[in-house]
């Protein structure tokens, strides 16, 4: 029976003993869940047979023993996950050499020896190690200590005393009269040398990897006077790198709620792969402990000094400037910029990334009024394996966004797809031109932002605009038949229609 079963969920249950060989030989098992069990011994090399598994998952169970350095054979094995069992031994080195594996939890095991260096092992955000002590060597992000040399140790415990004593001490006076000799031939050299590389080397330097504790002074504490604002999955702060003297928004994944470690996972996964001016720039990110020992997850991105797209359309936010509300000319830039971020993101990145979660409050805006895309927390990436699980998968799988936002087909079970951003891009765009919301109590019993919009075409458009959408631009006139035009052009762009972009931004200059 086993045989031909795909994916298996034997979570949360009270199993015991060891795993059973029955499921460890399936070969087109591709979904293993056994988490929160109670299984025991050590994890079986004949995991090795699974030729097809993408996804295994054996946290929090009682195991031990060695990793099979097997599992790094499987062509297949996407995450691994492993937290919270009594691992003892050392990570083998052949978990590195997988192309496949993107995603590993070894946490909170008893794992000791150095951490390999490569493949999944220097992805930052698809790896957690922490609750593992004896851990040493890896890249330098990690923080770990460094690991003693093996040569070293080795010939400690093959040599007599007398020559561990002697052929160091020898080996230091040598070291210290070579230093005298060179250092009195060349310190004048070197000193003038020195002033003239520390410059460069400082100025070559990136930001580093931020630290818990760099985020915590940065942001006061986490301090509620530092709030911008609150999501699904986190807060985010505004706050400074001391090092750099910058203010930036710091988003802080809260690790209690469901869902905010993938979608941790699914916005470094989109941001380290995009770099557009019309996105939000990502300077870098925390994958730490706090101070209670607890995961501590955190994103930093450029600061956006006049908030949110939504602030503005419906709150009447003050802007650096003194400003109040949005001009015309300055929603069909905001629309420009919006339009040229998921022409990008659909069209220019390989693969494509879906956003998944398009609206108003996910816009920023800079100081000079211009958009910034962002909030990549739901969205993805569409690797060609993707692209087939999509297609494959159920109902559930294609509902992503946000009520009012949400393309119609997601709910009868559509794929995730392009056309479902462009569908929440054409909301947002009526959003902003009308003033309306689309979770408005006016729109009910079938009646929704779109059909309100177009049920105005082509005549009363200006019954349905934004009363001051003509301020600062000299156009108080509501009569003035140039920006009538303009916002007839933009209120009946077709969005799904491969030629509304270029006309927008026709429009628009």
């Amino acid at each position: 029976m086993t045989g031909r079963i795909r994916k298996a969920n034997l979570s949360g249950n009270k199993f015991s003993g060891e795993i059973p060989g029955t499921i460890v030989n399936s070969r087109v098992m591709e979904i293993l869940f056994m988490d929160d069990n109670s299984f025991q011994e050590s994890i079986s090399a004949t995991f090795k047979n699974m030729a097809s598994l993408t996804q295994l998952n054996l946290t929090n169970n009682k195991l031990n023993g060695s990793i099979p350095g097997t599992l790094g054979s499987l062509t297949t094995l996407q995450e691994l996950y492993l937290a919270h069992n009594n691992l003892p031994r050392s990570i083998p080195e052949l978990l590195g050499n997988s192309t496949s594996l993107r995603r590993l939890d070894l946490s909170f095991n008893h794992l000791q020896g150095e951490v390999p260096k490569e493949g999944v092992f220097r992805n930052m955000t698809g790896l957690s190690i922490v609750g593992n002590n004896a851990l040493c060597g890896g890249i330098p992000q990690l923080y770990l200590p460094k690991c003693p040399s093996s040569s070293i140790r080795k010939n400690k415990r093959g040599m007599p005393k007398s020559l561990r004593i002697t052929i160091p001490t020898t080996g230091a006076l040598l070291v210290i009269l070579s230093g005298l000799v060179w250092a009195g031939f060349h310190y004048q050299k070197v000193r003038t040398a020195l002033k003239k590389e520390i410059a460069p080397q400082i100025a070559a330097i990136e930001l580093p990897t931020v630290s818990y504790s760099d985020i915590l002074k940065g942001t006061e504490e986490l301090s509620e006077a530092n709030v911008l604002g609150r999501g699904r999955y986190g807060t985010v702060y505004r706050g400074t790198l001391e090092n750099q003297a910058i203010v930036v928004a710091v988003k802080v994944f809260n690790v209690q709620q469901s869902g905010s470690y993938k979608s941790f996972l699914a916005e470094c996964e989109a941001l380290r792969r995009v770099r557009h001016r019309c996105l939000v720039k990502i300077i870098t990110c925390c994958s730490s402990i706090n101070h209670q020992g607890q995961d501590f997850r955190a994103l930093v991105f450029e600061f956006m000094t006049n908030c949110s797209l939504d602030r503005w359309i419906h709150l009447n936010f003050e802007g650096q400037n003194g400003e109040r509300v949005l001009s015309l000319l300055q929603r069909l830039d905001i629309a420009v910029d919006i339009v040229d971020a998921l022409e990008y993101l659909h069209n220019d990145c390989q693969p494509p990334v879906i956003h998944c979660d398009l609206k108003p409050c996910n816009i920023l805006l800079n100081e000079d009024m211009r958009a910034r895309v962002g909030d990549f927390g739901i969205a993805r990436v569409l690797h060609e394996s993707t692209i087939k699980q999509l297609v494959d998968s159920n109902s559930s799988i294609g509902i992503r966004g946000s009520m009012g936002y949400i393309a119609p087909e997601y709910g009868d079970g559509v794929a995730v797809s392009t056309h479902g951003d462009v569908y929440s891009l054409e909301i947002t765009l009526i959003e902003m031109f009308t003033g309306r919301s689309p979770t408005d109590d006016m729109f009910r019993d079938g009646m929704n932002l779109h059909y309100f919009a177009e049920a105005a075409l082509p005549d009363k458009v200006m019954e349905i605009a934004e009363p001051n959408i003509w301020l600062h631009d000299g156009a108080n006139n509501r009569n003035d038949t140039r920006h009538i035009a303009r916002t007839k052009d933009c209120l009946s762009a077709e969005c799904r229609h491969p030629a509304w972009g270029p006309m927008l931004k026709a429009t628009a200059h």
